[in-house]
C-alpha cells in the first residue's frame, strides 16, 4: 500500500474546499462556472504557490488519479512505473536475475535450488548454499526480507552481481561474480501421471508462456498413455485472456465459443477455439476454489457450458471484468475496465461489487463465516430468475463466479490439532529443510533421481521422534491420539518437503497429492464420472 504523507492528505482535503470557493467566487463575479479541469488546475496552482509546506506535486497528482479510479470498480487501477515493470515480468513469464530459488530461514538466505541453465547454475552455485553477502554488503540478520533480497539479486540482463556463499564443509566464504540474464518462470507447476491412465496438470497463472507449456505437458502425458485428466486451477488468480483460450481450446472442438466480452463502449466480441483439441474426449475434472479467478474462470466456464468435463471444488472468485492498459507518458499506466467476460451460455462471470471495494475484497471471509466453504447447502442464494443452459440443456446460474458441478468442502482440520500446531509453527517444514541440508549428499547418492526418491524414500520413526522432541521445545505438548490420526499425513508432508528440496516440484506434488483432499476426491470423480 502506498504511504500518503500528512501534507499530501491535507492538500487533497483542501482541493474540495478550494473547488467550492473558486466555483462560488467565479460565479458571483462573472456569472460563469469553471470546468472541472480548470478547477483542478487552479487548485493545484494555489497549493504550489500558497500552501504552508512544500508539496510533491507528482505524488499529489498520483493520489488524485488513484482516488478517481477507486470510484469505478475494484479492478481499475493506476500502476506506477516500478509496479508496471514487475507486472509485465509476471505476464511475460520471465524476469531478469541470477536464477535461484531461495528461502529465508533462521535469518539466513538458503539456496533451495538453482534454475536449470540459469546464471547461478552455470557459475557453480549449489542447492544448500547460504547467501551471506550481495555486492559485498551483508545479506543476513533479523532484518533481511524477501523484498530486499529480490531487489538486490534482480537486475537488467548483462549486469553483474557479486554473491558471497557459505557452503557446508568449506571454511572460507566463496565469491561468485554472476552475470544476470533472462530467467524463465513456469506457469505450469507440474504435469505427471497419477497412475497408468490418469494425468494431473497444475497451472498457477496464465502468462505468455502458459499455452506452449501446457501443450507440451499435455503431449507428454498423452504419449505416456493418459486417458483421463485432472486440471488443477486452484489458487490461480488468472492472467492473460489469450492464454486461457489456448488452454481451453485443447479440450474443445474447432470453432467452439470459449468466451465473449461486451461493454458500454465495446461491441460484443466472440472468441472461439482455433483448432480441434488434443484432449477433446477423455474424462476431465477441473479443480477450482474461491481463489480461482479471471482466466481460470474462463477455462472452467467454457468446459462447464460445453459439458466437456466436471468442475469440482468450490465457487470461484467471480472476477469477470476486462481491463485494457493505457500507457502514460512517464512510463506509468492506467489499467481501465472496458468490458465484461461472459461464458458461452451467456453468464457474466463478474460478481457484484455494489457493497464497495472492501466488502468485495473480503468476500472470502464472508464465505467462510456463512459456511459456504464447508457445506454445499450454504452456497450463496442463486437468482433462479436468470437461467442459462449448457450444451446438453443442463441449467446453470449466473450471479458471479462458477459454481462447481461437484462440491468439495475446504478441509477444517478439526481432528488434527497436534498436527496443525506443528504445521503452523513451521516445525515440519524446518525439520525437512534441516534434514535435507545435513544429508544432501547421502540423499542424492541413495536416490539419484526423482523416480527412485518417490519409490524408495520413507520417513523413519527416528525422524518422527526428532519432530516430536522439536515440538516440545516449541511448547507443543505431545498428543498421542492426535498424532496417531495424522501420522500418515505428517510423514507424507515431510517426504514432500524433502523431495522439493532435492528435486523441486517434480518430487513434491506426486507425494503431496496423496493426502490433498481435493485431488483425492477428483480421482474418485474421474473413476465414477457423471
Amino acid at each position: 500500500m502506498k504511504k500518503i504523507y500528512i501534507p499530501a492528505v491535507i492538500a487533497v482535503s483542501l482541493i474540495v474546499g478550494y473547488c467550492i470557493a473558486i466555483f462560488i467566487f467565479s460565479s458571483r463575479i462573472s456569472g460563469e462556472s469553471l470546468s472541472v479541469s480548470d478547477k483542478y488546475n487552479q487548485v493545484e496552482n494555489l497549493i504550489i504557490s500558497s500552501y504552508v509546506d512544500s508539496v510533491d506535486v507528482n505524488h499529489l497528482e498520483e493520489i488524485a488519479i488513484i482516488s478517481m479510479l477507486d470510484t469505478l470498480d475494484p479492478h481499475s487501477a493506476y500502476i506506477s512505473k516500478s509496479e508496471l515493470k514487475e507486472t509485465d515480468e509476471l505476464i511475460r513469464g520471465n524476469f531478469e536475475g541470477i536464477g535461484v530459488q531461495y528461502r529465508i530461514e533462521k535469518d539466513t538466505v538458503f539456496v533451495v535450488n538453482t534454475i536449470p541453465g540459469g546464471p547461478s547454475e552455470k557459475a557453480g552455485i549449489c542447492a544448500g548454499d547460504r547467501i551471506v553477502t550481495i555486492d559485498d554488503e551483508p545479506a543476513t540478520g533479523i532484518n533481511i526480507t524477501n523484498t530486499e533480497v529480490q531487489k538486490r539479486l534482480k537486475g537488467p540482463k548483462g549486469t553483474k552481481v557479486n554473491v558471497g556463499i557459505v557452503r557446508l564443509g568449506i571454511k572460507e566464504v566463496l565469491h561468485y561474480n554472476i552475470t544476470r540474464n533472462f530467467i524463465p518462470s513456469k506457469s505450469v507447476d507440474i504435469a505427471y501421471m497419477v497412475n497408468d491412465s490418469l494425468g494431473y496438470i497444475k497451472i498457477s497463472s496464465f502468462t505468455m508462456t502458459t499455452g506452449p507449456e501446457f501443450k507440451s505437458a499435455l503431449k507428454d502425458l498423452l504419449e505416456d498413455g493418459m486417458k483421463s485428466l485432472i486440471l488443477d486451477l486452484r489458487n490461480n488468480g488468472g492472467g492473460l485472456l489469450s492464454a486461457s483460450v489456448e488452454v481451453a481450446s485443447e479440450f474443445l472442438e474447432d470453432g467452439s465459443l470459449i468466451v465473449y466480452t461486451e461493454g458500454f463502449h465495446k461491441e460484443r466480441q466472440d472468441i472461439y477455439s482455433f483448432s480441434d483439441g488434443r484432449f477433446k474426449d477423455g474424462p476431465l475434472v477441473v479443480l477450482v476454489d474461491e481463489t480461482s479467478a479471471s482466466a481460470s474462470e474462463i477455462v472452467a466456464g467454457a468446459i462447464q457450458d460445453h459439458d466437456r468435463g466436471i468442475i469440482a471444488g468450490r465457487r470461484t472468485f467471480g472476477k469477470g471484468l476486462v481491463q485494457e492498459q493505457f500507457d502514460l507518458p512517464d512510463s506509468s499506466a492506467v489499467r481501465l475496465t472496458v468490458s465484461r467476460y461472459h461464458t458461452p451460455s451467456g453468464r457474466c462471470i463478474q460478481r457484484s461489487y455494489s457493497g464497495g471495494k472492501n466488502e468485495y475484497m473480503y468476500d472470502f471471509m464472508q464465505r467462510y463465516i456463512s459456511g459456504e466453504l464447508v457445506s454445499a447447502d450454504s452456497i450463496r442464494p442463486i437468482d433462479t430468475t436468470e437461467k442459462y443452459f449448457t450444451a446438453r440443456g443442463r441449467v446453470v446460474f449466473g450471479g458471479g463466479g462458477i459454481d462447481p458441478d461437484k462440491f468439495i468442502p475446504i478441509s477444517t482440520f478439526k481432528d488434527n490439532e497436534y498436527y496443525y500446531q506443528l504445521l503452523n509453527k513451521s516445525i515440519l517444514f524446518r525439520f525437512a529443510f534441516d534434514y535435507t541440508d545435513k544429508n544432501r549428499e547421502m540423499l542424492k547418492n541413495a536416490y539419484p533421481d526423482v523416480t527412485s526418491f518417490l519409490n524408495n524414500f520413507n520417513v523413519s520413526q527416528m525422524m518422527m521422534r526428532d519432530i516430536i522432541e522439536e515440538g516440545r521445545k516449541n511448547d507443543i505438548p505431545f498428543d498421542n491420539g492426535s498424532y496417531i490420526k495424522s501420522e500418515k499425513e505428517m510423514k507424507l508432508l515431510i517426504k514432500a518437503y524433502i523431495g522439493r528440496n532435492l528435486y523441486d516440484d517434480k518430487a513434491f506434488y506426486p507425494v503431496y497429492n496423496l493426502f490433498d483432499e481435493d485431488v483425492q476426491e477428483a480421482i474418485k470423480i474421474i473413476q465414477q464420472p457423471l
